[in-house]
């Protein structure tokens, strides 16, 4: 019997969510793996430097992983 797996990471952006090798479907799903979710993340935009995108964890609020222009 297999362990359930809980779904635990999101991707949030304020911009759209784009990528070249999944459809747009894939960004608005949650994630049990925090290193697919920050690689889905860095690659769902054009450019991570200026764009900001984030992983958060579900249950506490915190994010993750961040990036964007600096403040």
């Amino acid at each position: 019997m297999s362990t359930p797996r809980i779904l635990t990471y999101r991707i949030e952006s304020r911009h759209p969510l784009l990528g070249h090798l999944l459809p747009g479907s894939a960004f608005k799903r949650l994630f049990a793996n925090r290193s697919l979710a920050v690689a889905l993340a860095v690659k769902s935009v054009d450019d991570p430097t200026l764009q900001k995108v984030r992983v958060v964890h579900i249950a506490s609020g915190e994010v993750v992983f961040e990036t964007g222009p600096a403040p």
